[in-house]
């Protein structure tokens, strides 16, 4: 039985996919299957992806292609299709060293069950560095708790393996009109309101940020998606026992969103409203900076 779906969301990357392909090709154990989700690419993916799943034998080559609507979209779809017991995302533009399935898969068979949202382990540079550093020697751990920096280590990229069933008990995530720049962690921390993750201190993905992914043009996005950025401050909002310098800065940033997006009762639909008054004023200048910078940028294109 196979217990781990690869599932990697992808658009235009042609040129990048290969050394994925070839990353998965040399995994120590096959006990996995991948899915591409090609998000309205117009380059040569489908015909890519035919070719290996023609001459690939040794596991399980999946493709679905639908109309562009952004990472979260793709991740609706490929949650819809999962009948593993455990999912891991792996970006078009990143790869996994060549144990990472055997480690997810032996750690979860020895460590893993039920009371558990999945594991937690590390992304990794080309250069071996680790993206955030190590995770506290501990059983388990909390992603609220990672986010909040309750364990004294920076908020970063870490690799999160999750329980199928958790995934699609939190999905599929809200779709705005016109806005493609969900962040998707958002499913992680509904999860791990309820489940923490077991802590996988090894290296399970290979991490090459590009010029066009989600890390980079951060206003183009918050610009662009300001329901999805009000959506998830609101998120952060609910948490409970966190500090306060965390409440009051997200609550900057829903203040902005909000009225980016032009919604109304923007203190009525926090669930920190005593903040949200407080931060209003600054909510409402930072919006004013974040038009300012996106028009400036592209005022000349």
């Amino acid at each position: 039985m196979i217990d781990l779906t690869v599932f990697t969301p992808a658009y235009n990357r042609a040129d990048l996919l290969p050394r994925l392909y070839g990353s998965l090709k040399k995994q120590t154990s096959k006990n996995f299957k991948w899915l591409i989700i090609d998000d309205g690419s117009t380059d040569n993916t489908a015909e890519l992806v035919q070719e290996w799943k023609n001459k690939t034998s040794d596991f399980e080559i999946n493709y679905v292609y639908k109309e562009n609507g952004g990472l979260h979209t793709a991740y609706n779809e490929a949650i819809a299709r999962l009948d593993t017991e455990l999912a891991v995302c792996i970006d078009s533009d990143d790869y996994m060293p060549d144990d990472a399935v055997q480690l997810i898969t032996d750690f979860w068979q020895q460590n893993g069950n039920d009371e558990f949202g999945g594991i937690t382990g590390l992304d990794m540079r080309e250069n071996g560095d680790i993206i955030g550093g190590l995770l506290p020697e501990r059983k388990t751990i909390n992603l609220i708790g990672l986010l909040t920096e309750k364990y004294n280590i920076p908020n970063a990229d870490r690799k999160h393996v999750v329980r199928s069933e958790l995934y699609k008990s939190v999905a599929p995530m809200t779709v705005y009109e016109n806005e493609k720049n969900f962040n998707p962690h958002y499913m992680h921390l509904q999860i791990s309101m309820k489940y923490d993750f077991l802590v996988l201190n090894k290296p399970l993905c290979v991490v090459e940020y590009q010029d066009g992914g989600m890390t980079n043009n951060m206003i183009r996005q918050y610009y662009s998606s300001p329901n999805s950025f009000a959506q998830i401050r609101r998120l952060y909002l609910s948490f409970e026992d966190t500090p306060f310098m965390f409440k009051f800065r997200n609550s900057v940033h829903y203040v902005s969103s909000c009225i980016l997006s032009k919604q109304k009762n923007i203190i009525k639909n926090t669930p920190a409203k005593i903040y949200a008054v407080i931060a209003f004023i600054p909510g409402f200048l930072l919006s004013r900076y974040i038009k300012y910078k996106y028009n400036k940028m592209y005022s000349n294109k």
